[in-house]
């Protein structure tokens, strides 16, 4: 499987309807969606497709026509995403009409070569799973932990404060976390896995 870590964009005519596509990552997806809506309120149609693998690693896949034909546009961006085995991130292609029909079959090829098109500007990566840690580090080791953390750029980190410390979740790819919690145990902080 593979998915991306970064944003990509291209644009496609056929038949002089113009068609912008945008890869991005599942958690971008929903502000992507309300984003193109309000940069694109001409805009015929924005269709889209996504798959993301669960918390019980299967493929959870989904898609929308919106408002085109049923069948014949969010379906071949969705077959796209599957022909190049990508998860964790989703395709929207913006469509403007240009005055010309396409009918069914050429739809879906407009669709299917829209999103082609920003795959094939994409720099593929392998996914790989997510993982979560936890720990709790009190106030006079926060700057160690600070330290620690600072040589991982892929983490994403949350932290609630009480009186005693904070208490940590991160969440990133399965080796940088495993490469984290190593650091951990050699600078003797307690954590717990999730």
């Amino acid at each position: 499987m593979k998915t991306i870590d970064n944003t990509y964009h291209s644009e496609t005519e056929v038949k002089r309807s113009k068609f912008l596509s945008f890869l991005v990552g599942i958690d971008q997806f929903e502000s992507m969606r309300k984003e193109l809506h309000l940069e694109h309120p001409k805009a015929n149609h924005i269709v889209w497709a996504f798959r993301k693998v669960n918390e019980y690693n299967q493929i959870v896949e989904d898609s929308s026509d919106d408002g085109e034909p049923k069948g014949c546009a969010g379906k071949p961006v969705l077959h796209v995403m599957q022909g190049n085995d990508l998860v964790d991130c989703a395709i929207l292609v913006v469509r403007y009409f240009g005055g010309i029909k396409l009918g069914t079959g050429g739809m879906a090829r407009a669709y299917s070569e829209a999103a082609k098109a920003v795959v094939d500007s994409a720099e593929l990566i392998p996914y790989e799973k997510e993982m979560q840690l936890s720990f709790f580090t009190d106030y006079a080791n926060m700057r160690k932990w600070e330290y620690l953390v600072s040589g991982f750029n892929s983490l994403k980190i949350d932290r609630k404060f009480d009186e005693n410390g904070a208490q940590w979740s991160v969440y990133g790819p399965e080796s940088v976390v495993k490469q984290l919690q190593e650091k951990l145990k050699d600078a003797s902080i307690a954590f717990l896995v999730k």
